[in-house]
């Protein structure tokens, strides 16, 4: 079934909602640095986390009509076994709860996903950004040792 999509009060409103829980993130999450906003009359955030195995990265929050659309960079096109990195992304994508690893620009590998616009709450960007440094905390080490192998010798 489609959703119909979110009027413009309800998408300021859900604005609204995401404003609050980034200031709260950044407020109380050690792991988030620091969170921006886009000029109107985009609706997308920039949430800057510090990790341990990738020291730094962002998680990109898109408010659509219909859907909350996020997004972090996670490893750059492979210099070297490509065709294992990419499969090795792929049976990841087994394991992971409501994000995906995609290949993007320039064979850049991504981690995506997208809730619907009615179900943007606390508990679910909550889920998303606990899912999505998770996933990349677990699996950026091993993806780079496969793509950059031989930086990792000797």
């Amino acid at each position: 079934m489609r959703r119909r999509p979110a009027t413009p009060t309800e998408l300021d409103e859900i604005e609204g909602r995401i404003d609050a829980w980034a200031a709260r993130q950044a407020a109380q999450e050690a792991a988030v640095a620091s969170v921006e906003r886009a000029e109107p009359p985009l609706r997308r955030w920039y949430i800057r986390l510090v990790g341990e195995e990738k020291s730094v990265f962002s998680v990109w929050f898109t408010l659509r009509q219909r859907s909350l659309h996020f997004e972090t960079y996670f490893v750059p096109a492979p210099e070297e076994n490509s065709s294992r990195l990419y499969e090795y992304c792929l049976r990841q994508n087994l394991k992971l709860r409501g994000a995906r690893f995609a290949i993007g620009a320039e064979d850049a590998v991504f981690l995506l996903g997208e809730i619907a616009v009615a179900d943007v709450a606390d508990d679910e960007l909550d889920r998303i950004l606990g899912t999505v440094y998770e996933a990349t905390e677990r699996h950026f080490r091993p993806a780079m040792r496969i793509g950059f192998a031989s930086r990792f010798r000797g």
